[in-house]
C-alpha cells in the first residue's frame, strides 16, 4: 500500500484526562505517515493545555494551535483542516480512541475501492473505557440515505482530498457540522460513501455530552437542511419530522439490538476465556 500522508483533525476543549489516551491511539497507529492537527477551542483547564504542550514538544507530527475565543468544534476542526497537508483527512474527537490498525485498514480500503469518503463501525465505551455496545456501519450511503439521518461516526470518517480535487470544510453551524460536511461531499460528487463493517474505533458515550442532548439538536438538524441542502424552512421542518424522525427511531432501535447482541457475544467470549 502507498502510504500517503494522512492528516488527523482534532478539536479540543477542556478535554482533560481523556485527551492523552486519544492522542496516543493516533500516534501509535501502524500506519506511520500521519500528522495530528489539533486546534484548541480556547480551553480554560490547565490539564488540557499541559497535555497539548507535552505532545507538541515530544512528537514532530503533532501540530497544535490555540484559539483565543471559543467558537465551537466545527470552527476548530475547520482551522485544523486549513493547516492539513495530507491527501487524506481523518477525524477523531479528543475523548475517542482508535484501534491501532484503523488507518492501515481504512486507507488500504479507500485505495482499493477509489472511494472519496469512508467510515467504519465503532464500539461504544463509557467514562471508564468499559465496552457498552456497538454501532454497525451500513455498507454504503447515498446522499438520499444520508439525508435521512447521519449514519457516519465522525471519529471513523476519512475523505480523499486528492480524488475530490479540494479540501472540504464543515459548515459554520455550532452543532451537527460533521453531518453537513458529509452531505456536502456526497451532494457535490454524486458518489456514495463506503464502509468497513469491522469496528475500528471507540466512541465515548457519556451523559451530558453534546451528542447525547437529542432534543437540543432538533434546531441544528433543521438548520443543516436549510444551510447545506438549500431547503426552505417549511420543507426542512417537514423533512425532519416525517423523514428524519421515523428513520432515526429505527436507527436507535437497531443500535440497541446490535449492542445487546454484541455484549452477549462479548460476555460469552470472556466466560470461555476464563475457563
Amino acid at each position: 500500500m502507498n502510504q500517503e500522508l494522512v492528516s488527523v483533525v482534532m478539536a479540543t476543549y477542556n478535554s482533560g484526562r481523556k485527551l492523552a489516551k486519544s492522542i496516543d491511539s493516533i500516534l501509535q497507529q501502524t500506519y506511520r505517515n500521519l500528522e495530528l492537527v489539533i486546534t484548541d477551542d480556547c480551553s480554560t483547564d490547565a490539564e488540557t493545555l499541559s497535555v497539548l504542550k507535552h505532545y507538541s514538544e515530544q512528537d514532530s507530527r503533532v501540530d497544535v494551535r490555540l484559539l483565543d475565543t471559543n467558537r465551537g468544534p466545527g470552527y476548530a476542526r475547520d482551522k485544523s483542516i486549513e493547516r492539513a497537508k495530507g491527501r487524506y483527512i481523518a477525524f477523531c474527537d479528543s475523548d475517542d480512541l482508535w484501534f491501532a490498525d484503523k488507518l492501515e485498514r481504512q486507507i488500504a480500503f479507500m485505495q482499493e475501492h477509489q472511494c472519496v469518503l469512508s467510515y467504519t463501525s465503532y464500539i461504544l465505551i463509557d467514562e471508564d473505557d468499559r465496552e457498552r455496545g456497538i454501532v454497525v456501519a451500513p455498507p454504503s450511503l447515498s446522499l438520499r440515505q444520508l439525508m435521512r439521518d447521519n449514519q457516519i461516526g465522525c471519529l471513523t470518517a476519512v475523505y480523499d482530498a486528492q480524488l475530490l480535487g479540494q479540501k472540504y470544510y464543515m459548515p459554520f453551524i455550532r452543532k451537527r457540522q460533521d453531518w453537513g460536511l458529509f452531505l456536502t461531499i456526497l451532494r457535490d460528487t454524486g458518489q456514495k460513501a463506503y464502509s468497513l463493517k469491522q469496528p475500528l474505533a471507540y466512541y465515548r458515550d457519556t451523559k451530558g455530552s453534546v451528542s447525547s442532548n437529542k432534543i437540543g439538536l432538533i434546531k441544528y438538524n433543521i438548520r443543516i437542511y436549510e444551510k447545506v441542502l438549500g431547503f426552505s424552512h417549511l420543507k426542512a421542518v417537514l423533512f425532519f419530522y416525517f423523514i428524519f424522525m421515523p428513520f432515526h427511531i429505527r436507527k436507535i432501535i437497531k443500535k440497541k439490538w446490535d449492542s445487546i447482541l454484541y455484549m452477549h457475544k462479548l460476555g460469552k467470549y470472556r466466560q470461555n476465556s476464563q475457563q
